[in-house]
């Protein structure tokens, strides 16, 4: 079995060779099955979700967060704060983003909610590197995710989670190490639509 660094390693190669092309279309149709999803687990109803912006060449969501908007849902975006924990803050389109003090990437601006927020959205769509069809998940290495489903698994309040990533991002069954800190998802997000991994252990 590969190390998770280098199944990283390995999914960055791969996503950097992605024309701009492909990346945009992956965009839109990922905005279309997200929207979709929630839907799903909404009945229709305007709700609120926890999202993230794609970036650099993570599949964009920049589409769906503006397709979740349009549908009457609010949209949660976070900000990294210190010890790997995360706050959020609505977003809209005439949202402004600054700099990140913890992250090179950008962050929403706005009244900063801890976590606790989340447990009360509909559902939650997380960024990853790479999933496995057992639910084990690869992010970027910073834990902060992996700290936020903690929290909500201990508390009894997570909502559904669904994480995103390219096509060919889902593995087979046992390709990612898991560790006692690991949290599984059980749905995944593509291009090509949304995956329910009947092999996911529940959180425990």
């Amino acid at each position: 079995m590969a190390s998770k660094e280098d199944i990283r390693r390995n999914r960055r190669l791969y996503r950097r060779a992605l024309t701009p092309g492909q990346i945009a279309v992956a965009g839109e149709a990922i905005a279309r099955h997200g929207s979709s999803w929630a839907s799903s687990v909404t009945s229709g109803t305007p709700s609120s979700f926890a999202v993230y912006v794609g970036v650099a060449f993570e599949p964009p969501t920049m589409p769906l967060l503006e397709a979740l908007h349009e549908a009457g849902h609010e949209v949660l975006l976070p900000v990294c704060e210190p010890e790997r924990q995360l706050s959020w803050v609505y977003w809209t389109p005439s949202t402004v983003f600054t700099r990140s003090a913890y992250a090179p990437i950008d962050e929403p601006t706005g009244e900063r909610l801890d976590s606790s927020v989340v447990a009360s959205t509909a559902g939650i769509f997380m960024p990853a590197t790479a999933v496995d069809r057992d639910g084990n998940r690869i992010g970027q290495g910073g834990g902060y995710y992996d700290r936020l489903l903690q929290g909500l698994d201990a508390s009894g309040r997570r909502p559904p989670t669904i994480a995103v990533v390219y096509d060919d991002d889902l593995l087979p069954s046992g390709s990612i190490p898991a560790e006692a800190f690991d949290r599984p998802v059980r749905e995944v997000l593509t291009p090509s639509g949304v995956v329910v991994l009947d092999n996911a252990a529940e959180p425990v």
